[in-house]
């Protein structure tokens, strides 16, 4: 027994085949207009709905990251900083280290980078379903402290170690740390580490003053032993960034004056 449109749509709602319900009446058309047959009209609508399914997936694995922004190559301006370790950031933002279960460490002065790229990557991973965890240095650990205050600790312990990628950005931008910190992040990383899961981190600080940072050598030793022993080290040498942009906004102002 046939049915009319308005029964085959119902029947798709019901089913929550949303993506096919989003193109059927203009697939539809377009079947008619050039005779396709079923099987063909219905490759059509099966492919929308993997496509609209593949967006709504990114989109929450984008809404559970952290992230507020996605980042890409295409606005970078590689001509300023022409040091910067291209080659390898190419690399890193295929994602293939992710897929094997690699880390990256993103080091250098403030403003030359190392955010973008970090975002780039999670952005990457992202486009590859994976899910993505990130954080600014301050606001992981903020989450560790609170998670222990309100006894949440396996939940965000599960959260950081499970995720495809962690992204930690701007370890010791601020030079006050959490006198836990060394413990927090040496459980992440070593249950990481044990899991094979990514993990990048961004500092301006040279990983020798990590022990002095964190106030435990021997922490800051069995991190980085675990980092760099499936790691990349990638320096960042140049201009900032963020003061070219501020000069460019400040010239911008006297010309309008």
């Amino acid at each position: 027994m046939s049915m009319t449109m308005v029964e085959i749509e119902k029947q798709l709602k019901d089913l929550r085949l949303s993506g096919m319900l989003a193109t059927l009446e203009s697939r539809a058309l377009q079947a008619s207009q050039c005779n396709a047959v079923l099987v063909e009209a219905l490759s059509w609508l099966l492919q929308d709905e993997m496509d609209h399914r593949s967006s709504n997936l990114r989109q929450r694995r984008f809404k559970a990251s952290g992230l507020t922004e996605m980042k890409t190559l295409t606005e970078f301006d590689w001509g300023f900083n022409p040091k910067l370790p291209k080659m390898e950031i190419y690399e890193l933002v295929t994602a293939k280290f992710i897929q094997n279960g690699e880390h990256a460490l993103l080091i250098g002065a403030p403003g030359t980078g190392k955010s973008h790229i970090a975002k780039t990557i999670a952005h990457a991973s992202i486009q590859l379903f994976q899910k993505t965890v990130y954080r600014e240095a301050h606001v992981f650990f903020e989450d560790m402290f609170e998670a222990e205050q309100t006894g949440k600790t396996k939940k965000v312990l599960k959260l950081f170690s499970e995720a495809d990628l962690l992204i930690i950005d701007d370890l010791f931008l601020r030079k006050k740390m959490p006198s836990d910190a060394a413990d927090y992040l040496l459980d992440i990383i070593i249950n990481r580490y044990s899991k094979r899961k990514s993990t990048v981190i961004t500092s301006n600080r040279p990983i020798e003053d990590w022990g002095l940072l964190l106030k435990d050598n021997a922490a800051s030793s069995a991190i980085l032993d675990r980092l760099l022993h499936h790691g990349h080290l990638l320096k960042f040498e140049g201009k900032s960034y963020r003061l070219k942009e501020a000069a460019k906004r400040l010239s911008l102002i006297k010309d309008e004056k």
